[in-house]
C-alpha cells in the first residue's frame, strides 16, 4: 500500500505479502493479491480511518502490539538502521524506545494532525509524534482497504499477523460490519 496524505507526503509500498509465504494458497485461489490500494484518502476513508484512531480499545491494542511484537514493529518502521526522527538521525532501537514511550497510548490523533505535522520542519519530539502518528494511519488504513475489498468480492480477510487480526476484530465489532476475519498462525517466528 502507498499512501498519499496530500500532495506533499506520503508512504511508498513494501512488497511483503502474505501469499508469499503461502503460495500454495495462492495457487488454490484462496489468497488473492495484486489489488490497487493506493493514493489518497477520500473523505469516507479518512472518517474511517479516524474512527479507529479516536477508539481508545484500538489505540491500546495498536501500542501493546507495537511494543511487543518484532514483526509488527518492521512492518511499519526500519530499525535495524538509523533513523530520520525530524531533522535528527537517530539509531533505530533508540527511536523505538521513544515511539513506544506511554503517553502516546494516549495521545489524541486524527488523520488531519498527521496531516499538519507532515508540513515543515519538526523538532525531535514533533518528528516522533509524526512517525507515530503516520504508523497509525497507515495500519487503519490498511485495514480499511482490507474491509472494503472484502466487502466488494465477498472474501474473508485472512492474516497471519496476530496484532492486525485483533485490530480487525476491533473494527468489525466497534463498527458492527459482517465480515469474516482470520488468522492463520505462521510458523518460524
Amino acid at each position: 500500500m502507498a499512501l498519499q496524505l496530500d500532495a506533499m507526503s506520503g508512504t511508498t509500498a513494501y512488497m511483503d505479502r502474505m501469499g508469499d509465504a503461502h503460495g500454495d494458497l495462492v495457487k488454490s485461489g484462496r489468497i488473492v493479491q495484486g489489488y490497487s490500494v493506493s493514493g489518497p484518502l477520500d473523505s469516507d476513508s479518512t472518517a474511517a480511518v479516524d474512527r479507529d484512531l479516536a477508539d481508545g480499545v484500538w489505540r491500546s491494542q495498536f501500542h501493546d502490539g507495537l511494543s511487543s511484537d518484532r514483526r509488527f514493529q518492521r512492518g511499519l518502521f526500519d530499525l535495524s538502521h538509523a533513523m530520520r526522527i525530524g531533522d535528527t538521525l537517530v539509531p533505530g532501537p533508540s527511536a523505538l524506545l521513544r515511539l513506544v514511550e506511554a503517553a502516546r497510548k494516549a495521545q489524541a490523533w486524527s488523520v488531519q494532525n498527521v496531516r499538519q505535522l507532515g508540513h515543515g520542519r519538526l523538532s525531535l519530539e514533533e518528528g516522533y509524534a509524526y512517525e507515530y502518528g503516520l504508523a497509525l494511519v497507515k495500519t487503519a488504513a490498511a485495514l480499511l482497504y482490507t474491509v472494503r475489498l472484502c466487502r466488494q468480492h465477498a472474501f474473508e480477510a485472512v492474516t497471519d499477523s496476530r496484532i492486525h487480526f485483533e485490530l480487525l476484530q476491533r473494527t468489525l465489532a466497534r463498527d458492527a460490519l459482517p465480515l469474516t476475519n482470520r488468522l492463520i498462525e505462521r510458523e518460524g517466528y
